[in-house]
């Protein structure tokens, strides 16, 4: 069985699909999901789809590192909205140099704030990085992030980057990107990455996996990249569903 560690299926793009969603998750062999809003008005409709399948869902909340526009809030605001709406995660937080540009001390003073809600409500931190691997590692380590637990979401770095963040006691989520021709490093950083220390997602509607590269991503498409994990490691489909779906439920205590 899978577990789709990242999605937004509240997200418009589904429409009022999420019955057909789940029903696919389940025929798919994907038994859960971590559902992430990205800003204060996602929080009702994720937490709306998290209380219609408690078996399948479970939510995540932190405001989105890649909106300035986004009104902030305090890391007691966010730890009271996680702790009332019972989500498993802050995030995803971080740091985005690749479509935001300098001057970004809005961008680190947020993620090191929602590190700190993190440890007001006890939960593991879902971080969003890309071309800012110094600084996300800076910020983790300021703000003792290894102590509640993180994950690199998404991840598109080189193993380098990946080392350093697994040194700090970090995961590695891998998304459909992991199967694209194109991504050598990412595929490097899998490779060479232990067992116990992996996820893998979806990030759907995004990032579809091949061979459904360019459709609507969702979580029934998890497999994908899980059977794209295996022949790279040279592991059976059924090593790396078991294996990330008990790294998976371990982090999120689930």
């Amino acid at each position: 069985m899978f577990f789709d560690t990242h999605c937004h299926i509240h997200m418009p793009r589904f429409g009022t699909e999420q019955p057909e969603l789940i029903d696919r998750m389940k025929r798919n062999r994907v038994e859960a999901a971590v559902v992430v809003a990205t800003e204060e008005a996602e929080i009702a409709p994720v937490k709306a789809l998290c209380d219609a399948y408690p078996e399948v869902l479970a939510g995540a909340f932190a405001v989105s590192p890649q909106d300035n526009e986004l009104p902030d809030l305090t890391a007691q605001d966010i730890a009271d909205r996680i702790l009332t709406n019972d989500f498993v995660a802050v995030g995803e937080t971080g740091l985005d140099y690749h479509y935001c540009k300098e001057p970004l001390d809005w961008q680190r003073n947020r993620f090191a704030t929602h590190i700190e809600s993190a440890h007001l409500c006890e939960r593991p931190l879902i971080i969003h990085t890309r071309e800012a691997d110094d600084d996300t590692i800076a910020v983790l380590k300021e703000g003792n992030a290894s102590d509640v637990g993180f994950v690199l979401h998404c991840f598109c770095g080189n193993w380098e980057f990946a080392k350093r963040a697994l040194d700090l006691g970090g995961y590695l989520s891998f998304s459909g990107i992991v199967t694209f021709k194109n991504a050598a490093d990412i595929q490097m950083a899998a490779l060479k990455a232990p067992l116990d220390r992996i996820f893998i997602e979806t990030d759907s509607p995004y990032l579809a996996p091949v061979p459904l590269r360019g459709k609507r991503n969702e979580p029934s498409y998890v497999p994908h990249v899980a059977q794209f994990l295996a022949n790279l490691k040279g592991l059976s489909l059924e090593e790396i569903a078991q294996v990330t779906t008990r790294n998976a439920r371990q982090f999120f205590r689930l």
